[in-house]
């Protein structure tokens, strides 16, 4: 089995510097998957990138949402599919198989219900539960601030850094930091991510 997000960048065309957006994303998924091969972005403001380590794949999710909050007056949509791979690609557009097509339905879904991250695998009752833990979550993460967003980020770039080392990264003191990831609620999220791994090794 495999994962696939497949996501949007939000009011992506309101912004004023669309190369600033375009490198973060890019940085972000050459972070997550160094074989180009595993990820593509296309028609300027989509993207998709294979995550083999599906038991990974919420908090990678996060951390793409949290590099795109980082930058003023932007969201993104999240379409997680977990499932079979049938077909490798040169591209990761062009491979196929039910992690594949679970990502794009779920896409078109998000769209329709102006809800920011969905999740969709053979289980349906697991996905009930799992969209409700993640309807939740976006109550904080999509009302992260951009400091809110850069320091979820940096904190899961650096999970086992002390929260004064990441202090000094970014030239403010361990309260500061501290408080930030209350803020954005990162302590629950890493704890929604725990239940996330448990939950998903049920599926077969």
């Amino acid at each position: 089995m495999t994962s696939v997000i497949t996501g949007d960048i939000i009011k992506s065309r309101n912004h004023s510097n669309p190369e600033a957006w375009i490198k973060k994303l890019e940085s972000a998924l050459t972070l997550l998957s160094s074989h180009k091969s595993y990820w593509e972005i296309y028609r300027g403001d989509s993207f998709q990138i294979e995550i083999p380590d599906y038991y990974s794949c919420f908090e990678k999710a996060v951390f793409i949402k949290a590099c795109i909050k980082s930058i003023k007056g932007l969201d993104v949509r999240l379409a997680i599919g977990i499932g079979n791979k049938t077909y490798q690609g040169k591209k990761v557009s062009e491979s196929n198989g039910e992690a594949f097509v679970y990502s794009g339905e779920t896409l078109e879904t998000l769209q329709r219900e102006k809800q920011n991250l969905l999740i969709k695998t053979n289980n349906t009752e697991l996905d009930k539960e799992l969209n409700l833990y993640f309807k939740l979550a976006l109550i904080a993460m999509d009302n992260w601030t951009t400091n809110s967003a850069e320091i979820v980020k940096l904190s899961l770039e650096n999970p086992d850094t002390l929260q004064s080392e990441l202090g000094k990264m970014v030239g403010i003191n361990q309260n500061a930091i501290s408080k930030r990831q209350r803020r954005a609620y990162l302590s629950e999220i890493l704890e929604l991510n725990l239940m996330y791994r448990q939950k998903i090794a049920t599926i077969s």
